[in-house]
């Protein structure tokens, strides 16, 4: 229990200390006029009240990342929880606020734009291929999971293609309507209900003498029944994404900054919000150790339940919060995936209509863009799931490395402080460079030692590279005039 609560207080403190200094690096201007006032067209850009911004924007970010990630992902062990609280604190959070403000900065330009002004024409376009199809495959993923689960709670008559039509015919309205109407309305409440679940397992924990055991004194080696086909490193690093650090999360931090009324709540909706997500990630690690009795326990629940974190969810919500927690459970379980797909398919169309500098201000222009990506959706749900979900987790993390290094040559060019995101981007990269070669399921397969090394000679060769044109990158003329 203690390393539990110690990991809270790190994490509201990084929030607080660390999170202040990011703020003072990028330099917010509570002065300056942001986009949802200049560019506002009552779509996707007007101004909406921080609260309410911060709830969407946790929302988005989190569906079920921090909660099915968490408990699978805590089988590497005591490493875990390490990784969530200073993967948060220095690589998450930084990348989440970072590109939300510098996109604020931009006009809220959707991730590619923003990542091809500091990284060439070339990789703004294979930004764009990429980010797209990432976000269509997390609509079709986002689809699925909770149709399976809303046809096992129904009537016969109510099975699965009946619930994928239904949710699919959601994700159209929230992607077309304005942003404060389906989405401003209902993420609040669903992301209030996260929150409050989350805070009813840290106190059932506390005052109820549950024992967390985080196996820190026994060291910090891997705890997966195959340790030796899952190393911690990368296989960690990719495994917890959402609760440390998610690329997914910048093509979302876009609409909100099109939401902002002021650059200083930049910081608690950008950086609070991953922190935030990072604290229920941690909640539901140690949930998920306590309640079955250790990693040992852990494993053989999974295995009991076909390795379906659905189950445990829902047993722990009922036995630790009652029919109050059930209920929570169910929204979890189905309104938070189903809150990340329909975003997710609302940025393919901002990415969309950025690069093709199509405006968004009616029905019949909204609808242009979104008919092809909703067919497009329609052919990948046709797809085997497992075989989604298996290129979803590397596709997200590279996401990140671009963002990352996008960021940091962002700072440099305006002589801030580089090394807050070039220490995360060098360490991502040697991340998913590893973890391409070395997954059999990613069609490479190397050795452990030859994928880690290729890994980081990747790392170091793109800082070299970083280096080298590090004196050029300072003197280019600054498009904003900032």
């Amino acid at each position: 229990m203690i390393s539990f609560l110690i990991s809270l207080v790190v994490l509201i403190a990084g929030y607080i200390i660390y999170g202040a200094f990011v703020e003072r690096v990028f330099g917010s201007d509570k002065n300056r006029q942001t986009p949802a006032y200049s560019l506002r067209d009552d779509v996707d850009y007007l101004p909406m009240s921080t609260w309410r911004v911060f709830l969407i924007q946790f929302l988005n970010i989190a569906g079920l990342g921090p909660i099915f990630g968490a408990i699978m992902g805590i089988m590497f062990g005591p490493a875990a929880f390490l990784w969530i609280v200073l993967g948060t604190i220095f690589a998450g959070a930084v990348h989440d606020y970072l590109s939300g403000m510098i996109s604020l900065r931009q006009g809220g330009v959707s991730l590619p734009e923003m990542v091809g002004r500091e990284l060439g024409p070339v990789i703004k376009n294979v930004m764009r291929v990429f980010s797209i199809l990432l976000m269509l495959l997390v609509g079709a993923v986002f689809v699925v999971n909770p149709a399976i689960l809303l046809a096992g709670m129904t009537p016969e008559a109510m099975n699965q293609t009946v619930w994928i039509a239904i949710i699919f015919g959601y994700y159209i309205l929230a992607t077309l309507l304005p942003i404060d109407k389906l989405i401003g309305n209902l993420y609040p409440v669903f992301g209030a209900a996260l929150l409050f679940m989350a805070i009813g397992l840290v106190g059932y924990m506390i005052f109820s003498g549950v024992t967390i055991p985080d196996g820190f004194t026994d060291g910090l080696y891997n705890r997966s029944a195959n340790a030796d086909a899952t190393p911690i490193f990368p296989m960690m690093f990719v495994s917890i994404a959402c609760g440390a650090i998610s690329g997914f999360h910048a093509t979302q931090s876009p609409m909100m900054a099109r939401c902002l009324k002021n650059e200083k709540n930049g910081r608690p909706i950008f950086y609070g919000a991953m922190v935030a997500e990072g604290i229920v990630a941690l909640i539901w690690a140690a949930a998920a150790i306590a309640f079955t009795g250790g990693y040992d326990g852990l494993d053989e629940f999974m295995k009991a339940n076909n390795s379906l974190p659905a189950p445990l969810v829902n047993r722990v919500a009922v036995e630790w919060l009652g029919p109050i927690g059930g209920l929570l459970a169910m929204l979890g379980v189905i309104a938070a995936p189903i809150s990340t797909g329909d975003t997710a398919l609302r940025s393919a169309r901002l990415i969309a209509a950025d690069f093709l500098k199509f405006r968004q201000d009616t029905i019949f222009r909204r609808l242009a863009i979104s008919i092809p990506l909703f067919a497009a959706t329609f052919g990948i749900l046709l797809i085997d799931f497992n075989v989604l979900w298996r290129y979803f987790g590397w596709c997200n993390q590279a996401l990140a490395v671009f963002t990352l290094w996008a960021v940091t040559v962002y700072l440099t060019r305006h002589g801030k402080p580089y090394i807050i995101t070039l220490a995360p981007a060098m360490f991502m990269t040697a991340v998913c460079t590893s973890y391409l070669l070395i997954s059999p399921s990613m069609g490479i397969g190397l050795s452990y030692n030859a994928s880690v090394a290729l890994g980081v000679i990747v790392a170091l060769a793109l800082c070299m590279l970083f280096f080298v044109k590090k004196k050029s990158i300072t003197q280019r003329i600054d498009e904003e005039n900032i």
